[in-house]
């Protein structure tokens, strides 16, 4: 029987909150904390203000961000899971490196859809030094997004653009000397807000949290309409996404997306064999019930990977 995936070996947030530690950094947190039906403590995570000032003194305790705030109604990360696609990018780089992960600002990674909260950037940036474009059609979120990078004193490791297209991914993005070791993405996986509404329901009948006589989120973690869904849902916009990376082969070693339903696979897997993609990756990922994956695929070979590794070293190629 096949093991269910679990946080990444280097995730922070493996086994229980140091909630003493939290509170420390972030005293606004102690309002929030409550003792769970296990005796622990822990915070209500159907309330949206929790998980935001929970999300503060993680980031505040854990990764050294001073300042951190999203919107109303603007989608709070979880955390943990956020850093695990990080780790699961690190390990992707090194296998070209010879296990080694490759650190520091010489790494460029593109977090498409970077949102309001700019939650890639901070947590790549903090485990790894790695520079980050965002990228984002939301004029608001990127208003928010940059607020946060000049807060904490960022700008010169996390730069953002809007993708003035909406209905474009990555075409009209790029600059043509622009080169990056990795993009990412966590796509909008539903196809409309009705499906995305009843997600949630089902999350929180799975948590045991329906109750009448309580008004939970509609949404769970909030989320405006770009980031929760778009026509067509997660399987259309990944393999847009694949489509659209074929002329930047050249300039993007790996292209990454999650894919939250495993359903998805066989029609993405066929557009990147249509694509003329030279390797392909599918890493599984999880926390808790929630089970992830990770697809990769770069359109250069072993040989002309390790090369890219070594010119930005600026070791000698054989």
């Amino acid at each position: 029987m096949t093991q269910k995936p679990t946080l990444h070996p280097r995730n922070r947030h493996k086994g229980h909150y140091d909630f003493p530690s939290l509170i420390k950094a972030h005293p606004d947190l102690a309002r929030f904390t409550i003792t769970n039906p296990y005796g622990k403590p822990s915070i209500d995570f159907a309330n949206p203000e929790a998980v935001r000032v929970f999300n503060r003194a993680l980031l505040k305790a854990q990764y050294g961000v001073q300042h951190w705030d999203i919107p109303a109604d603007y989608l709070c990360p979880p955390i943990p899971g956020r850093a695990d696609y990080i780790h699961v990018l690190a390990d992707l780089l090194a296998e070209d490196c010879g296990g080694a992960i490759p650190r520091g600002p010489q790494v460029r990674a593109l977090d498409i859809g970077v949102g309001a909260n700019c939650i890639y950037p901070l947590l790549g940036h903090s485990d790894y030094r790695w520079r980050f474009l965002g990228s984002d059609i939301d004029p608001i979120a990127l208003a928010s997004a940059k607020a946060i990078v000049q807060a904490n004193g960022l700008a010169k490791v996390i730069t953002l653009r809007q993708q003035g297209n909406p209905r474009h991914i990555l075409n009209g993005l790029l600059q043509s000397d622009e080169r990056f070791d990795v993009t990412l993405c966590n796509p909008p996986f539903h196809a409309s807000r009705d499906e995305a509404t009843r997600g949630s329901q089902r999350k929180w009948k799975n948590l045991g949290k329906q109750d009448p006589k309580r008004k939970l989120p509609v949404l769970n973690f909030g989320g405006q309409n770009n980031e929760l869904w778009c026509e067509g849902g997660e399987i259309r916009f990944v393999t847009q996404l694949v489509g659209e990376s074929v002329p930047y082969g050249e300039q993007v070693l790996w292209f990454t997306s999650l894919v939250s339903k495993a359903s998805n696979l066989p029609g993405i897997e066929a557009a990147l064999k249509k694509a003329g993609a030279k390797a392909q990756r599918v890493v599984a990922m999880g926390q808790g019930q929630k089970q992830s994956r990770m697809v990769a695929w770069s359109f250069q070979d072993d040989a002309a990977r390790q090369a890219w590794h070594a010119r930005r070293e600026g070791k000698p190629q054989a």
